[in-house]
C-alpha cells in the first residue's frame, strides 16, 4: 500500500477525507506503549469531589500498572500518591476483589508486609528499626511519592508526569465552555461500570459522533434527523445537532422536538429517553413535556413549544428547589451535546444533567477495557443519592435499551479491525471528526498512527 501524504498539523478541523491505521485498537505492542507514552503523561479524570467528603477520606484509581490514591487530608486540600510502599514496593492499599476501586477513610496508612506508616500528608511517620539505615533514610526517599491532582467540574484529576502542564491549561477550551453549566453542582443519579470486549478507544468511539444514530438507534428517527457536526478543540473535541430548518440553531444543537405536532413529538421522545435510555433528561422534563398538549393549542410552532417546555421544567424544578444555571442560548448551540476530553472521558452535558463515559485499558490485552457511565443531574440540597458502582454486563438488562445498542456494535467492531480486508479507518470528515482528531492527537503522544488524506 503506497504512503498518503500526513495530514497539514495547522488543519485545526481535519474536514478533509483522511484513513488511519488500526494498529491502536489491536496491537499488544503498541498498548503496552501507552503506559509509559499516553497514560502517565496526562491528566485523567479520577472521580468526584463528593466521593472523598471527609478528612481521611480516600479512593485508588487504577490504570496498568499504576496504582494512585486520592485522598483528601484537609477540609478544603487534596493530595495524591502513587499507592505504593517505598520499602519495598508493596501497595498499600489492596482493591478488594470484583470492585471498580478501593475507597475507604484511614488516618494514615500502614505497609501490610513490614508496617511503615504514613500519614495523610504522605510523610513516612514510622519503619521499624530505622536505625538500622545508618541515618540514609530521608523525608524525601522514605516517604510517599506524590502525583500532581487537581479538580474542576466537581471531578478530581490526576497526572503522573511531574512536569505536566495546569490542569485548567490541559482542559481548554473545554473548561471555559462547559463552566457556565455548573457541573460541579449535579450529583450521580447511576454510575455503572464494566469489562467489554473491545479496546479503549472503540468504547468512547462508539459514543463521540452522531453518525451512527440512523442506523443503531432507528426507534429516534420518528423524532426528526440526527444529521450532527464535531468540530475539534485542540486535544479536545465537541459534537452537536444541525438545525432543523426553520427552527434557532442555539436551541436544537442540545434538544430534538420531532415530527408532526411537536407537542406530542416532544413528550413521546422524553418519555421514550427516559423509559429506554434512562438518561439525557430528568423526570422534571418528562412531566413537562406530558402537559404540552394540555397546556398549548395544536400548531403551536416548534420554537414556541421547545420554549414553553423548557421554561415550565424550570419553574417547576425551582419549586423543589433546584435552580438550574441560565446559559447564554447562543453558548448553549457552540457547546453542543457533548465533549471529548482527551484522550479518555466524555461530558454529555445541559442545564439539568449529564451523560459521561470513560473507557481506559484492561490490562495489556487490546481487545478488552474498562468502560464506566455516569448520570448526573441536580437535586435538592440535602436530597442527593449516593450510588455506589454497580458492574454491569454489556447488555441491556443490566444498563438499558438504548446503550446495549450502543454496545451491541463494540465487541463486533473489535474483531472486524484485524480482517485482512479492513485497510484502515475512513471516518465522516463532517459528523466524525472527533474521531479523527482522537486519533491526531493520540499519534502526537505515541509517535505512530496519525491520519493520512484519503486519496
Amino acid at each position: 500500500m503506497s504512503q498518503k501524504p500526513r495530514i497539514d498539523e495547522t488543519t485545526e478541523d481535519l474536514a478533509c477525507p483522511v484513513i488511519y491505521p488500526v494498529e491502536a485498537y489491536i496491537s499488544e505492542e503498541y498498548a503496552r506503549a501507552e503506559r509509559d507514552k499516553l497514560w502517565r503523561k496526562v491528566w485523567q479524570m479520577v472521580g468526584r469531589l463528593e466521593d472523598i467528603p471527609e478528612v481521611g477520606n480516600y479512593l485508588s484509581y487504577e490504570i496498568l500498572d499504576d496504582s494512585v490514591l486520592i485522598v483528601r487530608t484537609a477540609p478544603d486540600q487534596i493530595r495524591a500518591y502513587h499507592n505504593v510502599c517505598p520499602h519495598r514496593g508493596r501497595r498499600l492499599v489492596d482493591v478488594p476483589q470484583g470492585a471498580k476501586n478501593a475507597r475507604g477513610r484511614r488516618s494514615q496508612f500502614i505497609c501490610g508486609y513490614h508496617g511503615w506508616r504514613f500519614n495523610l500528608e504522605g510523610a513516612n511517620t514510622h519503619a521499624p528499626y530505622k536505625e538500622d539505615w545508618q541515618g540514609a533514610l530521608s523525608d524525601e526517599c522514605a516517604g510517599l511519592s506524590k502525583v500532581d491532582v487537581d479538580t474542576w467540574g466537581g471531578w478530581i484529576w490526576i497526572n503522573m508526569d511531574r512536569d505536566c502542564e495546569p490542569l485548567r491549561d490541559f482542559l481548554e477550551p473545554a473548561a471555559t465552555m462547559l463552566d457556565p453549566f455548573q457541573l460541579q453542582n449535579m450529583r450521580s443519579r447511576w454510575r455503572k461500570w464494566g469489562i467489554f470486549d473491545c479496546n479503549w478507544k472503540v468504547a468512547l468511539e462508539a459514543f463521540n459522533e452522531t453518525y451512527h444514530v440512523q442506523t443503531t438507534h432507528p426507534e429516534f428517527m420518528k423524532f426528526g434527523e440526527f444529521r450532527g457536526w464535531a468540530r475539534v478543540q485542540g486535544k479536545h473535541s465537541n459534537i452537536g445537532y444541525d438545525a432543523p430548518k426553520g427552527m434557532d440553531e442555539n436551541q436544537s444543537a442540545k434538544l430534538r422536538v420531532g415530527k408532526g405536532d411537536p407537542r406530542i413529538s416532544t413528550a413521546e421522545m422524553q418519555l421514550y429517553t427516559w423509559q429506554k435510555a434512562n438518561t439525557n433528561t430528568t423526570q422534571t422534563l418528562v412531566d413537562a413535556a406530558l402537559r404540552l398538549k394540555d397546556e398549548l393549542p395544536e400548531g403551536t410552532p416548534a420554537d414556541q413549544v421547545l420554549k414553553h417546555w423548557l421554561e415550565s421544567a424550570r419553574r417547576d424544578d425551582e419549586a423543589r428547589g433546584v435552580v438550574w444555571p441560565t446559559v447564554d442560548p447562543a453558548h448553549v448551540g457552540r457547546s453542543g451535546t457533548a465533549w471529548q476530553i482527551f484522550p479518555n472521558f466524555q461530558i454529555g452535558h445541559s442545564v439539568n444533567n449529564a451523560l459521561c463515559y470513560t473507557a481506559r485499558p484492561c490490562g495489556y490485552n487490546p481487545d478488552k477495557c474498562i468502560f464506566e457511565a455516569v448520570v448526573y443531574q441536580l437535586f435538592p440540597q440535602g436530597e442527593e443519592p449516593q450510588p455506589e458502582w454497580e458492574y454491569c454486563e454489556a447488555t441491556a438488562e443490566d444498563w438499558c435499551y438504548v446503550l446495549s445498542q450502543d454496545f451491541s456494535n463494540m465487541a463486533a467492531v473489535q474483531q472486524g479491525m484485524k480482517s485482512l480486508g479492513l485497510s484502515g479507518l475512513k471516518p465522516n470528515p463532517y459528523m466524525e471528526r472527533s474521531t479523527a482528531n482522537l486519533h491526531r492527537n493520540l499519534a502526537k503522544y505515541m509517535g505512530t498512527g496519525a491520519p493520512r488524506k484519503l486519496e
